[in-house]
């Protein structure tokens, strides 16, 4: 590797970051890797994907003054700035057209959280948009699926699931090319304290009775009996339901104003 143009450290103009901070992401999160995570524009576009979430989540909210990119944006202010790989910035549309097609693919995995009754489930809704969903998230490379629904759900939530997770409890499904594993985690306290480790991935935490999540209609992607969106908590309805007659809950269910 050549290494970084370091020719211009100028102060940032019109938003855009100065080139000490490009230098610094490209050289943090690119050139630092091990060398297998070089040898694909897939592994490569993960990694600047985590360099856009760093410079969003920190240089961004520590300076206002900055311009916030999409991923798309910034994967070209990227290429442009970091030597090894510039080279590739006239085939940039089609790269990051074939990540965007790759991510689909990517294994998610994840927890339904129970509650002491098995009559509610934790949801979580994403920082943009109006979807909620079970917490969970994409598997790094190698990564088990089970440390995978540990580590999203502890990210997403705050709470560690790694006492509590039985590996062969889980609903999976696919969607598409991609396959959803959802570990069941049943008898959460429902005065545990929940709170996202990321920032502004998460905007809500809240529980949520299963038997107003049931699809007001019988649309596949489907808004609850109380107009929640729930297009990802929906197909795994059936199953949780089939999950829950063949256990005993902890407590006695009770009924909920």
């Amino acid at each position: 590797m050549s290494g970084l143009n370091r020719s211009s450290s100028v102060p940032s103009k019109n938003g855009f970051p100065p080139q000490e901070l490009l230098d610094d992401l490209c050289s943090r999160f690119v050139l630092n890797v091990p060398k297998e995570d070089l040898e694909s524009f897939e592994r490569i576009l993960f990694l600047v994907e985590y360099a856009h979430w760093f410079y969003e989540d920190n240089s961004v909210e520590k300076n206002p003054s900055l311009k916030s990119f999409t991923l798309k944006e910034f994967t070209t202010l990227i290429f442009n700035n970091c030597d090894v790989l510039r080279p590739y910035v006239p085939h940039i549309d089609d790269i990051f057209k074939d990540f965007t097609s790759y991510k689909v693919k990517v294994p998610v995995t994840g927890a339904i959280i129970l509650d002491e009754s098995y009559e509610r489930c934790l949801l979580v809704k994403g920082w943009k948009g109006t979807s909620w969903s079970f917490p969970r998230g994409k598997k790094n490379k190698d990564e088990e699926d089970h440390k995978c629904a540990i580590r999203e759900v502890l990210e997403e939530t705050g709470f560690d699931v790694s006492k509590l997770i039985n590996k062969y409890e889980y609903i999976e499904k696919k969607f598409g090319q991609q396959r959803v594993r959802l570990y069941i985690i049943a008898g959460v306290r429902d005065d545990t304290a929940f709170a996202p480790l990321t920032k502004k991935e998460i905007s809500e935490i809240a529980w949520q009775r299963l038997d107003e999540l049931q699809p007001a209609s019988d649309d596949v992607i489907s808004r609850g009996m109380t107009g929640l969106k729930l297009y990802m908590v929906a197909p795994f309805l059936a199953s949780l339901k089939d999950w829950i007659l063949g256990h005993q809950p902890l407590v006695a269910p009770k009924s909920f104003l």
